[in-house]
């Protein structure tokens, strides 16, 4: 083959454009100390490179701001439920200080100081937020467990579904004694009357979730099941407003085979505070009394025996308008509607068709294909009872100090000149004595009633301190999930480096050879012109 100077002149112009652009390459490494600029020059490195800052980019995500973000959530809750337990241990200590049998009068006073200060606690720290998102309402963190100011004009329709191990003993008093004034003295000596006998008269109860509600209940009715021999199961559901049992047998496939309706042989009535004192809080067995004024239901001996025999579930509808501030917020809590705005009413759903109480998890995703959860609900911690029963100590050890004034009171005015004669002091006498009863009474009660106490907060601080060990277990996970994904934002940065960055000094050998290559070239090159076809004549 015959090689012309053109062939050489071009050839030698391809060699020296290719050392060029060789040295080009070299030169942006040493710039940018990267492999490669574009993926032509090596689409494995460029392949490998997007999938490796793929990986790092989500791994970043989880490392640095989804896991931090998760950690800052539990540390929140974990904060407010140690404080929340430490309200609780508080007030079962005050439970142990009031069940004892040798109270003075500064130690009743101290125990009422102590339990209403530590009543404004109980769910404030259920209000808890992060980063403006309340961390024990579930979905709704816009909103707090609380109301935060008296709400006089708030109305809500709600639902409360109570099982038969809510029912309770509790003991009421009546033919209450207060003071008497000289007019009642005279009227008594006068009259030949003798102060009313105090009494107290124990009933089963179920309390509602709130006190100062509506006269009247919209729907109070409770159901139970029972096997039968046939393998049939009867279905009861008893509607105690109207009086109606409604019974209905259901094969094993599930068909209805007959529904009765009969009588359910019970009472329904609604009665102030008033009223049941002005009535001994006399109550027939087959009765069952709503008292709006302190939101309880008051039951017959027959109706509890059957609800707690048939372990039956109650379910109470009722209205209420206007909230305290400190009161819990109903639709963390129950199946209500707020009904504030007529036009405009919003429904809540806690409870699903079988009666259970509808989970809100927020969950965070920490790593790929993992998520945690972060939330504990209120309803699982934040127990509606623990308001009612602070209430119910503080208004025990209230009634013992006031029972407790008065006999001091008309001891004093035995003493007093102007009663000195025998028929005021006999009549004084008289009302010591009842005023006396009545002191017993109250401290029985309020010894019965603390030393209660003493066992629901233990059960509520054990319901925070399994709420508090779910969180540590909960972070204890997250501690792992962190670590892991530390390790891997390094593996995955190794790879990646490895994968696209160059080492300084194999560029700058690489580089001084390609710069030699294309000095050479060009040198070369300036020799082929010189050689012509004379040279060789």
């Amino acid at each position: 083959m015959r090689i012309t100077n053109n062939i050489i002149t071009r050839n030698t112009k391809m060699n020296i454009n290719n050392n060029k652009v060789t040295l080009n390459s070299m030169n942006n490494q040493m710039s940018s100390q990267k492999k490669i600029s574009k993926p032509s020059e090596d689409p494995v490195v460029a392949i490998r490179s997007l999938r490796l800052r793929s990986s790092l980019s989500q791994i970043t995500q989880y490392y640095e701001k989804n896991i931090p973000d998760a950690e800052s959530w539990m540390d929140v809750t974990e904060t407010a439920l140690t404080n929340m337990r430490k309200v609780l241990t508080d007030i079962h200590t005050q439970c142990v200080n009031g069940a004892t049998d040798t109270l003075t009068a500064d130690d009743r006073n101290t125990i009422l100081s102590q339990l209403q200060k530590l009543a404004d606690q109980v769910y404030a720290e259920g209000n808890a937020d992060y980063a403006g998102r309340t961390v024990f309402t579930g979905y709704k963190t816009n909103t707090t467990l609380t109301f935060q100011e008296a709400q006089a004009e708030t109305s809500y329709n709600i639902t409360q579904y109570i099982s038969a191990s809510a029912i309770e003993e509790h003991r009421y008093g009546y033919n209450k004694l207060s003071t008497p004034t000289s007019q009642q003295i005279s009227d008594a000596i006068a009259n030949g009357t003798s102060p009313a006998d105090p009494g107290m008269e124990s009933i089963s109860r179920i309390r509602l979730a709130y006190d100062g509600l509506g006269s009247n209940l919209n729907q109070l009715n409770y159901a139970y099941s029972t096997a039968n021999a046939d393998g049939t199961t009867t279905s009861v559901t008893v509607d105690l407003i109207n009086g109606q049992k409604t019974s209905t047998v259901t094969s094993a496939d599930g068909s209805v085979t007959a529904t009765t309706t009969t009588a359910s042989g019970y009472t329904f009535s609604s009665r102030t505070t008033a009223q049941l004192e002005a009535s001994g809080y006399a109550i027939g067995n087959d009765e069952v009394i709503y008292n709006a004024d302190t939101g309880e239901l008051l039951l017959g001996k027959n109706v509890a025996k059957e609800l707690n025999s048939t372990d039956a579930k109650v379910t109470v509808n009722y209205d209420k308008t206007g909230f305290d501030k400190g009161d819990l917020k109903p639709e963390n809590y129950y199946d209500c509607t707020n009904t504030t705005d007529p036009a405009n009413p919003i429904k809540y759903t806690n409870y699903d068709e079988n009666g259970k109480f509808i989970e809100e998890d927020i969950e965070y995703t920490v790593a790929a294909n993992q998520t945690i959860n972060v939330n504990t609900l209120a309803n699982n911690v934040f127990d509606s009872a623990i308001g009612r029963d602070v209430e119910d100590l503080i208004y025990a050890v209230q009634n013992a100090i006031s029972a407790h004034d008065t006999v001091d009171q008309i001891s004093a005015m035995m003493k007093e000149s102007q009663y000195s004669d025998a028929d005021s002091q006999k009549k004084l006498k008289e009302y010591l004595a009842a005023a006396n009863r009545q002191a017993d009474y109250a401290d029985d009660q309020m010894k019965r009633m603390y030393s209660n106490g003493i066992t629901n907060f233990s059960e509520y601080m054990g319901k925070v301190n399994l709420a508090i060990t779910d969180v540590g277990s909960k972070g204890d996970r997250l501690d792992v999930i962190k670590t892991r994904m530390g390790n891997q934002q390094t593996t995955v940065k190794k790879l990646k480096s490895t994968n696209e960055d160059k080492e300084i000094s194999d560029i700058v050998i690489d580089y001084t050879s390609s710069y030699t290559a294309y000095q050479a070239s060009l040198q070369a090159a300036g020799k082929v012109e010189k050689q012509t076809l004379l040279d060789y004549l």
